[in-house]
């Protein structure tokens, strides 16, 4: 049965599962020759701490959590992703990775093929 306004009040019907709704924002990968990531320093909002942030990467959750942890082991050092967007607002990533990493992280970038610059 239905009020008016279309709302359901009761229904014998098997409810809908919140399980069966898509993720937030699907993430699919590009090629690391199609990306163009930019690594900088910040430590905005961070109470003065600093950190890396390598982004946007267009990668899926698996490869940027592969990615992520290769990172933390390279560095010695913590980390988290960050879900964001590209310029032209498709889904992507953006790594972290705590202190002042950026040069490496640049050269670890091209290495793989990607066309990583420093920024700020």
């Amino acid at each position: 049965m239905k009020t008016r306004s279309g709302r359901t009040v009761y229904s014998t019907e098997s409810p809908v599962s919140r399980k069966e709704e898509p993720a937030r924002g699907s993430f699919r990968s590009l090629p690391p020759a199609e990306q163009s990531p930019r690594v900088r320093r910040d430590r905005a909002g961070r109470g003065g701490k600093t950190v890396t942030v390598a982004g946007p990467l267009v990668l899926t959750r698996d490869e940027a959590t592969a990615l992520l942890a290769s990172w933390k082991k390279l560095c010695g050092s913590g980390g988290t992703l960050k879900e964001g967007k590209t310029a032209d607002g498709s889904p992507a990533f953006e790594l972290e990775i705590q202190g002042d990493h950026a040069d490496r992280l640049v050269g670890e970038l091209v290495k793989a093929g990607y066309r990583a610059k420093r920024a700020g």
